[in-house]
């Protein structure tokens, strides 16, 4: 009997997706934004004093949070552009809550997310392409053809 033949057990390890390891910016921002949605969610119904109109915008607010650090999570660069509107928008949102109504919550954690996504490092793994086009190793810069010769800045040498 081959290890082929049905209802053998082969010693074989099941095929699985490789693990996806992020960069640890990536990561950092991630939990960033899934500890800004549960400080908004703690912080929201704590002092929304039952009024539903209150209610249903701390709810909206976590799960749009929880969208974005789903997003976030991806490491791309419109992930990236994305999770910085987001978090200049909450911040102005958060602002114009606190002149109205003397109330803070999450618009300092969106200053922190925000200054965080707009570090360099941060910006930089958000930008990065795994597996990036050949060439680009070596400091070549500019455009190929379909030979693969390469027109640009150190094409000549």
């Amino acid at each position: 009997m081959s290890a082929a033949e049905p209802g053998r057990w082969s010693r074989r390890r099941p095929r699985s997706r490789p693990a996806v390891r992020r960069a640890a910016p990536v990561r950092l921002v991630t939990r960033l934004v899934v500890a800004q949605a549960a400080a908004a969610a703690a912080v929201g119904l704590a002092f929304s004093r039952r009024h539903l109109p209150s209610v249903l915008i701390t709810l909206a607010l976590v799960i749009s949070l929880c969208v974005l650090a789903s997003l976030v999570r991806s490491g791309t660069r419109g992930a990236w552009l994305s999770a910085v509107g987001f978090e200049s928008v909450f911040f102005v949102y958060g602002v114009s809550r606190f002149v109205y109504a003397r109330y803070v919550g999450g618009t300092l954690f969106a200053l922190v997310v925000a200054g965080t996504l707009l570090h360099p490092a941060v910006a930089r793994a958000y930008s990065a392409v795994p597996g990036g086009l050949p060439g680009h190793e070596r400091g070549e810069v500019g455009f190929a053809d379909a030979a693969g010769e390469t027109f640009g800045e150190h094409a000549a040498g």
